[in-house]
């Protein structure tokens, strides 16, 4: 796996582990893909450009807002950037917009998960806002990337989880656009074929 031929979806994400700040306990840690796997957890990785600066605590302010739900959907947040994890602490601690923030804030300094993601960027050693969310048997369902000025919604990603989540045990089902839980999904088949409308009628 190189910065050129970053893990594609649909592939098996090779294991990584990465030092934490974790907000919820105030102290430093571990986490590695492996350990999420033994917990049956979906792992969400929110990679951002840096501390301390401007699109980045509002997008993470954004998912702190739906850190349980999203822990309800059995997914686990892991925000990472190439600060260090002290950096992690003295952000958090001292950003108004951070004060909710209890998911793990991974470090990885070096680059080698962004570049397994494919959003290391080599020209300023910051990381694009990719967003990955990876299955509970290790496999890459979605991905998202933006460049540095572009925000992100994770109303949307809450969306996106769900939908893998339940997609994982109704494989033979397909969820259409703006799916919602206990929303309308479709059955591909012959019947359906030209007839999608039809399905979702009075949805």
């Amino acid at each position: 796996m190189s910065e050129n031929c970053p893990v594609k979806v649909g592939e098996t994400v090779p294991d990584f582990e990465l030092e934490t700040f974790e907000p919820g306990t105030l102290t430093f840690g571990r986490v590695s893909l492996d350990e999420m796997m033994k917990k049956g957890k979906w792992t969400v990785l929110v990679f951002y450009p840096a501390d301390y600066s401007f699109v980045c605590p509002t997008e993470l302010a954004d998912l702190a807002a739906l850190q349980e739900e999203i822990a309800a959907a059995g997914a686990e947040i892991i925000s990472v950037s190439t600060d260090t994890k002290f950096v992690h602490l003295a952000w958090q601690r001292e950003e108004r917009l951070l004060k909710d923030v209890k998911y793990r804030m991974a470090s990885d300094p070096s680059g080698r998960v962004c570049r397994i993601f494919g959003v290391y960027d080599s020209k300023s050693g910051l990381a694009l806002r990719g967003t990955f969310i990876v299955s509970p048997e290790g496999i890459l369902s979605a991905s998202e990337v933006n460049y540095y000025n572009a925000g992100r919604n994770a109303a949307e990603l809450l969306r996106k989880i769900r939908a893998n989540v339940y997609l994982a045990e109704h494989s033979e089902e397909a969820c259409p656009a703006n799916w919602q839980p206990g929303g309308k999904t479709l059955s591909p088949g012959t019947t359906l074929v030209g007839r999608v409308g039809d399905s979702l009628k009075g949805q």
